[in-house]
């Protein structure tokens, strides 16, 4: 009989604290990864590269701000999730030298549950700029409602997960049952899967509503200051990551939801490929289209019409100065006409 198994007579919380106890006696020499935390020994090949994949996001990410100086809610968003990403993957190579160490597991299970949050903030940021470049006219509400409504969302998603990661890092390290503040986290995740699937809609609703008005009314349906921004092949790239990196976060946190729903000790949890495809492969897909299109890049034409403008204003004035004449020389020209 499985050595776990004779604990299961005990009540819940004297059963967790056998548990723990026993596994902080065990090796990888004295003891089955059948009874680790992970139930298996994490790769090291698949945590090693997803370290050095966000490793790399964030570098660009920085990079990326430098360059460009704009975008910097989406910016700060990106870069505190790809920390918090490359910190869980640490914790996951710490649990590849021992799946029976407590803190590793802690470590991943709390960074790498918080860190989407953080760039869905991001995603919800870049809806009111998408909306202004095509018209305000097309969506149904204003375009500075969008982040006024989901980043509040995102924040309390937020909030309940790092609470709920909290509160099951410190029962775990007390030897308690850590479902309490499981529970709470997978509320957070529930919210932020609620909260992703309205942001989609609306995605969706604003763009069919943009081609029924195109179709009835041409190019007067689009707001003509950002035509040429439209057509770049960069902002229609960006369109595409934007859509693609939503889609990869949404698929993940509905993982994330029925994966923590079973406890720390349900099946899914103990299933390793379904944790590399679907939580490690879905964000380094996000984080990457987000890298290869940025959006403080792609929206440089955009940026650029209203300077030119400036610029063009600008010269139009000065032209006008130099070709009038000016009072002093005005008043003397009047002067000698007057004289003569």
């Amino acid at each position: 009989m499985d050595t776990l198994h004779l604990f299961q007579r005990a009540s819940p919380a004297a059963n967790y604290t056998a548990i723990t106890d026993y596994r902080n006696q065990c090796t990888l020499d004295t003891c089955p990864l059948s009874q680790s935390y992970y139930a298996y020994r994490p790769s090291l090949p698949a945590n090693a590269i997803f370290l050095a994949l966000f490793s790399l996001s964030l570098l660009c990410f920085l990079v990326q701000a430098l360059l460009s100086r704009r975008f910097i809610g989406f910016t700060v968003a990106l870069v505190c999730g790809c920390i918090l990403e490359v910190v869980g993957y640490a914790g996951r190579v710490i649990s590849y030298i021992n799946p029976f160490d407590q803190n590793g597991f802690l470590i991943q299970i709390c960074c790498l549950t918080i860190a989407p949050a953080f760039m869905a903030a991001g995603l919800y940021l870049c809806l009111s700029r998408i909306v202004n470049t095509f018209g305000r006219e097309n969506s149904r509400i204003a375009p500075l409602s969008y982040p006024r409504i989901f980043i509040p969302c995102d924040v309390a998603s937020l909030l309940l997960q790092a609470i709920g990661g909290a509160m099951a890092s410190i029962a775990s390290h007390q030897n308690k049952s850590p479902d309490n503040g499981d529970h709470i986290m997978v509320a957070g995740l529930a919210f932020q899967v609620f909260t992703l699937l309205i942001f989609m809609l609306l995605c969706a609703d604003f763009a069919i509503k943009t081609l029924r008005r195109m179709r009835t009314m041409g190019e007067q349906a689009l707001d003509p200051t950002h035509a040429k921004l439209r057509q770049s092949w960069s902002f229609k790239a960006f369109l595409i990551a934007l859509a693609l990196a939503t889609v990869c976060i949404f698929i993940r946190s509905v993982y994330r939801v029925a994966e923590l729903s079973e406890g720390w000790e349900g099946a899914l949890i103990k299933n390793q490929n379904l944790f590399i495809g679907l939580e490690g492969v879905m964000v380094v897909i996000a984080v990457l289209a987000l890298n290869a299109f940025h959006p403080g890049l792609c929206f440089r034409e955009g940026y650029d019409l209203p300077l030119k403008r400036i610029k063009s204003k600008k010269s139009k004035r000065s032209d006008v100065e130099k070709e009038s004449p000016s009072r002093d020389e005005a008043g003397s020209e009047n002067a000698v006409i007057s004289e003569a």
